[in-house]
């Protein structure tokens, strides 16, 4: 809470400050890069000593740059996917099923093997959704001081707000600061949640525009208590009943109440390009830079327990204490060269120094288990960029060339826009990188949760295929083939949770569709995705249709002072065998024991804009004593009951 109030606070201080400082010789240097006005004149009043208006900024001038260097602008209007982003996570969480509380795990309907890294993940996957990478950091440009106020409520004690301030003090310096923060305690016995992710970014250019720099720091901390769920017998029946009594959740016994668990982790990145041959006019073929980024990680995750618990097996002493850690440091120089008959290309050259690991060796069954895996990684590879005869052609490519893991990966993408609304888009990519390092490492104080793995690396091969078009559909559809595919299991003998590799080769194909028809002011949004599996082993788990159906009304109210959305949405998929969850390893683990699924989830919503502001109110899965009490985000792990919920996203442009 004390973390909420000052974000908030230090936000509008940010705010009042800037606002006062901007002098009339900085406004009109900003001002110079916008023509036109499409926010209030009550918001952009400001005269000069002449008594002549400054220019007044738009909406478009307010530039978010991607990490990939992909440019949009501040988008303040309505619309049906921003109602889809109004989340948790900030973006469309289809294809993710939400757990009871805010904050907790989600768990995944479909996977996406497109894969350009070079190095294992950390591992403790399930609590990485809401774990900012470099690539979710945004950077800004903008003409005046711009602030975002986030909120929503949570389930019972607590809220989620984000507060978002950026402003550039020069044409050419812009910095940004952000915190987000969650407190919700949860209808279930020991499942609060508590996470903060703090972003501060920064980037710069010099006014001839030959160097540039940009960077970010990130600290963030995710914790959750723990409770294993809901007990087999008799919470699980005493649920699906659906008797009055049992409706306060509280009072269902969980599998335990003395465990929680944090990922915490900080990171520092700076990436920066020096202009060697800078391009001239529109007549200059040859462009060179040298460019540069450096980027330092620190993370652990954590797993406590006061007493330890017969569901997790025999362990080395009562209370648990799990702490895997990992340090990266990161390094890549750059060479780009540009001419108009070749196009764009990049080579780079890049160090990884990674540390994984533990504080103490592990002596097993007469095995040694050692504590860290370290090392460094050198690897190579490039980039090219090209559009030729209405083609956009892209491809990226890498390997490791030294040091213990092996890897390499390999992406081609061609795009083609046939008029103003249908574009295609076809790639190929493939990837052979290691498995995630709690695959390969692990120690815990619970025996079974040991291990020293030596997998042979992941690999993906995937075709896909993506036909754009507002008039008549979205589609997209992707065929992959993995070989050695890693996962979790329950042992056959130790009936604990393990890693393991399956040897054949799985087939995985998805095919979506996404299409808006429209009557009137009545509108019905369509997300249909439709998966198969071939895997004899029962390895990839997916439901077969994920379904997401929108029927929503839309129109001004009051003199066009508001502008009303509202309509309900229903979720489905269907029955499949759903990945359960281990919290001692924060990871889903494939469970051939009962399939789940088949229940609709329907929300109503009336959202509205009035000036800058958003609002939201929802009525989450209405219909939850209607359909039958089997819907569960996982195994043991219902989902949520009918609850109301509201929130709102304030813009503020001075």
């Amino acid at each position: 809470m004390n973390k909420l109030v000052l974000a908030f606070f230090l936000v509008s201080i940010f705010n009042g400050a800037f606002a006062q400082d901007l002098t009339r010789q900085s406004r009109e240097q900003i001002g110079g890069f916008q023509n036109q006005d499409t926010l209030s004149s009550e918001q952009r009043k400001s005269t000069n000593k002449k008594n002549l208006k400054t220019p007044k900024a738009k909406i478009q001038d307010y530039l978010i740059i991607s990490h990939e260097n992909d440019t949009t602008f501040v988008d303040t209007t309505l619309s049906i996917q921003k109602e889809y982003k109004f989340n948790y996570l900030r973006r469309d969480n289809f294809g993710l099923m939400p757990f009871s509380n805010l904050g907790q795990t989600y768990n995944s309907l479909t996977h996406d093997f497109q894969d350009t890294s070079l190095m294992p993940s950390f591992g403790a996957r399930a609590r990485h959704f809401n774990y900012m990478e470099i690539e979710d950091i945004n950077y800004y440009r903008v003409p005046t001081p711009l602030t975002e106020l986030f909120f929503k409520t949570a389930f019972e004690q607590g809220q989620l707000a984000d507060s978002f301030f950026t402003v550039n003090t020069s044409p050419q310096f812009n910095f940004s600061i952000a915190y987000k923060g969650l407190r919700s305690l949860g209808k279930y016995q020991h499942i609060l949640t508590s996470t903060g992710n703090f972003r501060f970014t920064a980037n710069y250019r010099t006014k001839n525009n030959r160097y540039s720099v940009r960077g970010h720091m990130v600290t963030q901390d995710l914790l959750n208590q723990e409770n294993g769920g809901l007990k087999d017998d008799p919470s699980v029946a005493n649920f699906e009943t659906g008797l009055e009594e049992f409706l306060d959740r509280s009072i269902l016994e969980v599998n335990f109440e003395n465990a929680e668990s944090i990922l915490r982790g900080k990171r520092f990145h700076l990436e920066h390009t020096y202009k060697i041959i800078k391009k001239k006019d529109s007549l200059s073929n040859n462009k060179l830079s040298l460019g540069h980024v450096i980027s330092f990680e620190d993370k652990y995750y954590q797993y406590d327990q006061l007493a330890a618990n017969a569901l997790f097996g025999d362990a080395f002493k009562n209370s648990v204490k799990d702490r895997a850690t990992l340090e990266n440091f990161y390094n890549q120089v750059q060479l780009n060269y540009s001419n108009n008959i070749i196009g764009d290309l990049q080579f780079n050259i890049t160090n990884n120094n990674y540390n994984y690991g533990y504080d103490k060796l592990v002596l097993l069954n007469g095995n040694t288990i050692t504590n860290r895996l370290k090392g460094d990684i050198f690897s190579a590879g490039g980039k090219y960029h090209k559009q030729y005869r209405g083609f956009d052609l892209q491809g990226e490519l890498g390997i490791n060339v030294s040091g213990d893991f092996d890897g390499n990966f390999l992406k081609a993408k061609a795009t083609f826009k046939f008029n103003d609304d249908i574009s295609a888009i076809a790639s190929v990519n493939h990837s052979s990188k290691a498995p995630n390092y709690n695959t390969l490492l692990y120690q815990s104080d619970y025996i079974g949760y040991n291990w020293q793995n030596n997998f042979n690396n992941t690999k993906t091969e995937q075709l896909a295929f993506q036909l754009k078009s507002k008039k008549i559909a979205n589609i997209s559809a992707d065929y992959s083939t993995i070989s050695d595919y890693v996962y979790f299991k329950k042992d056959e003998t130790s009936n604990q949770v393990q890693a393991f590799q399956n040897n054949n080769t799985i087939n995985y194909l998805r095919v979506k569709l996404d299409k808006e028809i429209k009557v009137g002011k009545f509108a019905l949004n369509n997300t249909i995705l439709y998966q198969n599996v071939k895997d004899k082993d029962s390895t990839l788990n997916v439901p077969e249709f994920t379904i997401r159906n929108t029927l929503y009304f839309s129109s001004h109210l009051f003199k066009k002072a508001m502008f009303l959305q509202t309509g309900i949405t229903l979720n489905y998929f269907t029955k499949y065998y759903m990945n359960a969850y281990n919290p001692l390893l924060a990871e889903f683990y494939v469970q051939t024991e009962r399939e789940y699924g088949d229940f609709p989830r329907l929300d109503f919503f009336i959202n509205a804009k009035i000036r800058q502001t958003r609002i939201y109110l929802k009525a989450e899965h209405f219909n939850s004593s209607l359909t039958g009490y089997n819907f569960y985000s996982a195994p043991n792990n219902p989902y949520r009951d009918f609850t109301v919920r509201f929130g709102v996203v304030w813009n503020f442009f001075l």
